[in-house]
């Protein structure tokens, strides 16, 4: 069993920074796909970045590509994502997931939002 929590959420103007970090409970965070989503009002949730167990395989959707980082630190248990340059357009609830096979997600945090104002 994994538990997430995100925190990091707010508001922020456009152009601006935030970092979100993903804190996970239980001792198996390291063998876990970590991914972020996010999911605008009226929308179904799309994903955003993830980053491979061993900290490898990193991916981003192309909205985000260039503007948004992820990492993780295994030690605390903890999956960033960096958002720079952030556009009004980047306004969602962001989720952290986890996943054991790197295809479907087992585990999902409550959510933070993030508010960008133009």
């Amino acid at each position: 069993q994994v538990q997430l929590v995100e925190s990091g959420g707010g508001l922020v103007q456009a152009g601006g920074p935030l970092r979100l970090p993903c804190t996970a409970s239980g001792r198996t965070f390291s063998s876990y796909t970590m991914g972020w989503f996010r999911q605008a009002p009226g929308k179904e949730r799309e994903f955003v970045a993830a980053k491979g167990w061993s900290g490898g395989r990193t991916i981003y959707a192309n909205s985000v590509k260039g503007r948004f980082t992820i990492s993780r630190d295994n030690a605390k248990n903890t999956v960033y994502l960096q958002m720079n340059s952030l556009k009004p357009e980047d306004t969602a609830i962001y989720y952290c997931g986890a996943s054991y096979l790197g295809n479907t997600y087992d585990y999902w945090g409550q959510g933070t939002q993030v508010t960008v104002s133009s």
